[in-house]
């Protein structure tokens, strides 16, 4: 074989071999010759590119590179570079780019010395470029993520005592490799001495014992800011021996410190959540749960149940003839017969029984795991016979007799609260009956049940009938007597009652299917109004009491859309809706889900009447409300009461724990107000700023507040 052959051979199978592509390109004329494989780099066959001009190549040439490559030409033209060598991008068939490293070199002039022609090759670096890209990239989030973390690190030599330091660890002292050297000696001087004392001895462990350490310590920087620091020791041993020691020196300050203010909200929080369990769930008279801590037992009750496939009983208890009694020898004396009268029915019932004083005289009670109404009965018996025994208080014979009414679940499948209505409703039919004795609520014919159902279409009618109206109460900022919100609240204008509150006629609605219709309406006046008001020039945001049957209805998201597109003006950022925190949610997270839809349209919340409710921190962490109002309950009574002053005052601590804005209801004179700015509170409502008042009354209020405010605290 002929020696070029063989040369030629040879050089293709290295070609091959390298994987490389090569060019040969006549200047004069831009005849470009290559190899397939320089094709293939960029997704072609050789034939596709056929023939192959320079422009060929600069049409593939990425844009950003095309400069530079010129450029790199002119160079290596001039004589200033032995070869025409550059990374660039080119054009793959597919749309992407690839990297390629080009080499090229001249290896013809003319008589001007100008390349005539040029041979060289082009290799595929797309892998590699990526490489560096991501070496590159990662070394930056690196040194970002230590500069954000406030992460360095130290290394010791044990052999010669150099200390080397991270530039993030002369950034956390605060000072440079120019200024500071460092030493073990000058960095245990600036630790505080209880940390110096920890230090030098972990420290002698490491070197002495080989105990390696991680320590949480305060020290100064050059500069005398105190910080808290984080370091480790790491051993390293060469031939059994310690040879250098490493580790990380990382500023925690800002952890400590939210480490100290948690433990301190902690504290606060659990004083707090103390003082308010007590009052959310007991009787501060007679000891025993009331009506909140009662709906959640009755809650626990029902679904045991459910669950068991047994019968619950709920008795209604209402002590005959007491009125006369507390009349007669006043509170204290009436206040210690109510508590005889406890204890005497605690000895009747069974120990996981639960009896809750409903209010004044009255008591509830819950029997559950029965299997037959007999059981109930033997027990209300043993209460009726509890009390026949005389009771003597300060030489005083007193007697008395209980009236009780009673409903049995599931035979009556209501709700909790209805199923403390029909036995409060057989209570009464057990005093006309002539009081001291027990009835069982009769679902089909009682007389209490047809008055529920005459009340509900009394309702009905008067919703069909537009009677219901809006009324609306200013809330104020007493720093600065800025009028903050309007509250729309109900009423109804009876033709023949006048004009009734809520409590008249929510309390039959609040588990039926009216009680939805009427809480949209409700929403869509206010809005209605919030637009009229607007045309005036009036623009302040309103507020509407929204109840949990209302939110957990699965049309609610929907319905709250409806109304917003018909109002197309209104804008959401302007509505506030109130959550009863007294009331009973069944479905914490749908409710949690449904807040998080409706503040997706800018629509705020606020926990209502807090306190009073018996889950009142449970909705705080669950329900990401905006806002808690303070009951009016113990903001009314906190400047004789000292225990409901101590309340008012840790709810405004805890909605600062928990970020939230705080109001108080019930501020009814100034010096309510003065009290509250003093406690942190600044948001205020109630009648000694505005009552209620029909909308058109609302323009006028509001020009004579802004042109002489009555409400100055400071």
């Amino acid at each position: 074989m002929h020696k070029n052959t063989i040369s030629q051979e040879v050089n293709e199978l290295v070609l091959d071999a390298t994987n490389v592509g090569v060019w040969d390109w006549r200047v004069e004329n831009d005849g470009l010759v290559c190899n397939e494989r320089w094709a293939e780099i960029i997704g072609y066959t050789l034939s596709e590119l056929m023939p192959v001009d320079y422009q060929t190549w600069l049409d593939v040439l990425h844009p950003d590179d095309l400069p530079r490559a010129i450029k790199n030409y002119d160079y290596h033209c001039q004589g200033q570079s032995e070869l025409c060598e550059l990374e660039v991008r080119m054009k793959h068939k597919s749309g992407h780019y690839v990297w390629v490293l080009s080499t090229g070199k001249a290896i013809a002039w003319d008589v001007e010395g100008k390349p005539t022609r040029m041979i060289g090759m082009h290799q595929e670096i797309t892998f590699r470029k990526r490489q560096e890209e991501l070496l590159a990239t990662t070394t930056e989030l690196l040194r970002e993520s230590q500069e954000i973390g406030k992460l360095g690190g130290w290394q010791l030599n044990l052999h010669n005592g150099d200390l080397i330091w991270t530039d993030e660890t002369y950034r956390i002292y605060e000072t440079t490799p120019q200024e500071y050297i460092p030493t073990v000696e000058m960095g245990v001087n600036y630790l505080l001495p209880d940390s110096k004392k920890l230090f030098q001895e972990a420290l002698d462990a490491a070197i002495q014992l080989g105990e390696e350490y991680d320590l949480e310590l305060e020290t100064y920087t050059t500069k005398g800011r105190k910080i808290d620091v984080r370091t480790t020791c790491h051993i390293t041993y060469v031939d059994g021996v310690a040879e250098k020691l490493s580790g990380i020196f990382q500023d925690i300050t800002d952890a400590k410190n939210n480490q100290r203010k948690l433990e301190k909200s902690n504290q606060v929080l659990k004083e707090v959540n103390e003082k308010l369990k007590f009052a959310a769930n007991y009787d501060p008279l007679t000891h025993l749960p009331n009506r909140n801590l009662l709906a959640d037992r009755m809650q626990q009750a029902l679904i045991k149940a459910q669950r068991n496939s047994k019968q619950i009983a709920i008795a209604f208890l209402d002590l005959d003839g007491f009125k006369e009694v507390n009349d007669a020898y006043g509170h204290d004396i009436g206040d210690e017969f109510l508590c005889l009268v406890a204890n005497r029915f605690k000895t009747a019932i069974r120990e996981d029984d639960t009896l809750a004083r409903f209010g004044g005289d009255e008591f509830v009670l819950i029997l559950d795991d029965l299997d037959c109404h007999h059981q109930a009965t033997e027990i209300l018996q043993r209460i009726l016979s509890s009390i026949t025994e005389i009771f003597i208080i300060e030489n005083k014979r007193l007697s008395i007799t209980v009236s009780i009414g009673v409903t049995f679940f599931p035979q009556d499948n209501s709700y909790p609260d209805i199923l403390i209505r029909h036995a409060d409703q057989a209570m009464y039919r057990a005093k006309e009956q002539g009081k001291n004795c027990i009835h069982e609520f009769d679902f089909e014919n009682d007389v209490a049940i047809k008055l529920q159902y005459r009340e509900l279409e009394y309702i009905s009618n008067g919703f069909n009938n537009n009677e219901f109206l809006l009324f609306y109460q200013p809330k104020i900022n007493m720093e600065t007597n800025d009028i903050i919100g309007l509250e729309a609240l109900i009423r109804w204008q009876h033709p023949t009652e006048g004009l009734l509150s809520p409590f008249r006629f929510l309390p039959y609605i609040e588990e039926e299917p009216l009680a939805i219709e009427l809480g949209k309406w409700v929403i869509d006046q206010a809005i209605k109004q919030h637009n009229e008001w607007r045309r005036l020039g009036i623009v302040i945001p309103i507020s509407v009491n929204v109840s949990p049957l209302q939110l957990q209805h699965e049309d609610f998201i929907k319905q709250l859309n409806e109304i917003l597109f018909l109002n197309t003006s209104f804008q959401a950022g302007q509505l506030e809706f109130e959550i009863l925190e007294s009331s009973i949610i069944k479905d914490t997270q749908h409710i949690a889900e449904v807040i998080s839809q409706c503040k997706q349209l800018g629509i705020r919340f606020s926990l209502d009447d807090f306190g009073t409710g018996y889950s009142s921190l449970s909705y705080l962490r669950k329900l990401k409300t905006d806002i808690i109002k303070i009951d009016q309950s113990f903001v009314i009574d906190m400047l004789d009461d000292m225990d409901d002053q101590a309340i008012v005052k840790s709810v405004i601590e805890l909605s600062k724990t928990f970020g939230r804005s705080v109001i108080a209801e019930g501020v009814e004179t100034q010096e309510h107000g003065r009290q509250l700015l003093k406690m942190g509170c600044q948001l205020a409502q109630g009648f000694g700023i505005a009552r209620p008042m029909p909308a058109s009354s609302i323009p006028e209020w509001i020009n004579l507040w802004n042109t002489s405010p009555p409400w100055i605290c400071k």
